[in-house]
């Protein structure tokens, strides 16, 4: 979980997840909505990718990159556990 928050501080990389949101994109159209290099934005997904926020799969001479929502969803859980605790104690 350290890794998901670490890849979640840098807002490139928080807005790569949210271009995922909305479909499966490759490398090259993820880059398209960012104006750095191709290797810097590879250096995001890897990131991304080691923290199990993201998944990819080869298609052909592509890799496109999806969201992991299964992470998400244990965030969110545990996220979740400190507001059913803070509601005992008011």
């Amino acid at each position: 979980m350290n890794n998901a928050f670490k890849a979640l501080s840098d807002p490139t990389r928080r807005k790569i997840l949210d271009l995922l949101k909305d479909r499966d994109l490759t490398a090259g159209e993820i880059s398209d909505h960012f104006n750095m290099t191709k290797p810097s934005i590879s250096q995001h997904l890897k990131l991304l990718k080691n923290a199990d926020l993201v998944q990819d799969e080869k298609k052909g001479q592509f890799v496109v990159y999806s969201l992991n929502t299964t992470v998400f969803q244990e965030l969110i859980s545990w996220a979740l556990e400190f507001i059913d605790k803070g509601d005992g104690q008011k």
